[in-house]
């Protein structure tokens, strides 16, 4: 039986067929001793009959002595006795013939068959008597009346009491017969239960092994496998014994336990990237916290620095004019005067143009005027922009213009400043400065020609943060020059802007600090453009 459908079904069936079974056989055990009974109380009754019969014969002899010996009894009086007679033997005559019709027992229909003998002989005795009553009464001499009136009434005894008593001794036996049948048949059904009952028993065991048991331990099994699914053990899987709807559910749960596997496998993994992720994350957000700390305390230094750079020169102004005021009315030469003033003037200019630079560069409001410029020329206009100022702290300034000269595709202007910045930053913080060698070198790459620039010094080179200084706000606290900290990170702002790199390092031998600025030559400056504007454009 490979399916759940036959096996309730045959369940089923043989749940019903015992109950068919059973109540069929209460059918046929009251069917059974509805007949005893039904025999048992014909019987009785024929009995009563019987006996009402020989009621009435008593009373028709009787009748028949006193019409003989008593001539004033009334004729009517043996005619009411005589019907009564044939009325008991009819009734008698009819119980019997119905008996014999319900009966479908040979032996009982020839019984009843031979009752009907002892019936006839009563109405003969019955004719008889009444025969004899009438010559009777024709007899008038006493004696032999007398004697008639005797023998007819000691043959009406004969002929009538026998059969009588044959007939009563049957109906007695046929009661006898009903009463040990209905004690057999009781006894057979109490055998018949017990033997229904056992057989039912039995059945029930055999559906319950075959069919329940094995049903219930497999839901008990599956109930347990989910038990353990639920509690996390995803590697559960159960064994497909049969192939029946149970069996699916078996196969349907192994592929479910085994998808769910897989989901906490995903899971797992999906957390576990997570986690990583989350980690890497911390620790980018740490990073970004130290930049921040670190951003915020280069700006509160540079608000500071601000303060200071503003409120020096600001200060000496306000002293001289102060002074010149004091002087008024006398003949003073205020050629000094005005020279300090101008040239505090002139820093607090650089001040403020730097960060007005600055401000420009991270909103994008600069905008670079890139044309055919010659390298050389630019690092030249910048020496001399810082020639004064190097001959006042006794540097000596040289530029080196290399074998030849480098057409460069860029701001002229922007490209001074920051050669400029450079050399000013070396004027300002490299202590025990002694010399200053800006260089122009040229360079043959695989993608064309380009220009190194390098401002070299043979000072105490940079401090430990290196690519540090480039980020805006941050300078170095141990030179113990005046600075926002800006320098550097604006000149690498503009490079960036012209397609090149700037870069620090050590000069020559490992001693002072060397700066070294790539640019590309006006053909490559020229195809980076190109490159960026079909980038813009969506050609490339």
């Amino acid at each position: 039986m490979r399916s759940l459908k036959v096996r309730f079904a045959l369940l089923l069936g043989g749940s019903a067929l015992l109950v068919v079974l059973a109540a069929a056989g209460v059918l046929w055990s009251i069917s059974l001793a509805e007949r005893t009974i039904d025999r048992v109380l014909a019987a009785q009754h024929r009995l009563e009959l019987l006996a009402e019969l020989s009621g009435r014969l008593t009373q028709f002899g009787l009748a028949a002595v006193e019409t003989l010996g008593n001539p004033d009894t009334p004729p009517e009086a043996m005619a009411v006795t005589r019907d009564a007679v044939d009325k008991a033997l009819n009734t008698v005559d009819e119980a019997i013939g119905r008996g014999m019709a319900e009966s479908q027992d040979p032996f009982e229909r020839i019984q009843y068959m031979a009752r009907t003998r002892p019936l006839a002989k009563l109405r003969a005795s019955r004719v008889i008597l009444d025969r004899q009553v009438n010559l009777i009464q024709r007899e008038f001499e006493p004696q032999r009346r007398k004697d008639s009136i005797q023998g007819a009434l000691n043959a009406f005894g004969a002929m009538t009491g026998q059969p009588l008593s044959l007939l009563i001794e049957t109906e007695r036996r046929s009661m006898t017969a009903g009463s040990d049948e209905a004690r057999t048949v009781s006894e057979r059904l109490r055998t018949l239960s017990l033997v229904a009952v056992l057989l039912a028993l039995a059945l029930l065991a055999v559906l319950y092994r075959s069919v329940t048991r094995p049903t219930l331990k497999r839901i008990e099994t599956i109930r347990k496998a989910a038990g353990a699914v639920g509690s996390g053990a995803l590697d559960t899987r159960l064994s497909v014994a049969t192939r029946d709807e149970l069996g699916l559910l078996v196969a349907n749960f192994n592929r479910m336990a085994a998808r769910l596997a897989r989901r906490e496998g995903r899971l797992a993994a999906d957390r576990a990237a997570l986690e990583d992720t989350v980690e890497a994350r911390t620790v980018d957000l740490r990073s970004a916290n130290e930049r921040l700390e670190m951003v915020d305390r280069s700006r509160r230094r540079f608000f500071a620095d601000v303060s200071h750079e503003l409120r020096t020169p600001l200060t000496v102004i306000l002293g001289e004019c102060d002074l010149a005021g004091r002087s008024q009315g006398r003949v003073v030469d205020y050629g000094p005067v005005f020279a300090t003033i101008r040239k505090r003037a002139q820093g607090l200019k650089r001040r403020v143009e730097d960060l007005l630079r600055v401000a420009r560069s991270e909103s994008g409001q600069i905008e670079l005027d890139r044309r055919p410029v010659s390298a050389l020329a630019v690092l030249t206009a910048a020496v001399e922009g810082a020639a004064s100022e190097a001959s006042k702290r006794r540097v000596a300034l040289t530029l080196e213009p290399g074998d030849r000269d480098v057409e460069l595709r860029a701001d002229p202007e922007w490209l001074r400043q920051v050669v400029e910045s450079l050399t000013d930053n070396a004027l300002r913080h490299a202590t025990g400065l002694s010399r200053i060698v800006i260089a122009l070198a040229e360079r043959e790459e695989a993608g064309g020609c380009r220009a190194r620039v390098t401002v070299t010094d043979d000072g105490p080179g940079f401090p430990a943060q290196g690519e540090g200084l480039f980020e805006r706000f941050r300078r170095d606290s141990h030179s113990g020059e005046p600075g926002f900290g800006i320098g550097l990170a604006l000149a690498r702002w503009v490079i960036e802007r012209h397609d090149g790199a700037i870069s620090l390092g050590s000069g020559d031998d490992g001693r002072g600090a060397r700066v070294t600025i790539d640019l590309p030559a006006a053909d490559m400056a020229l195809e980076h453009s190109g490159d960026r504007q079909r980038l813009r454009t969506g050609v490339a």
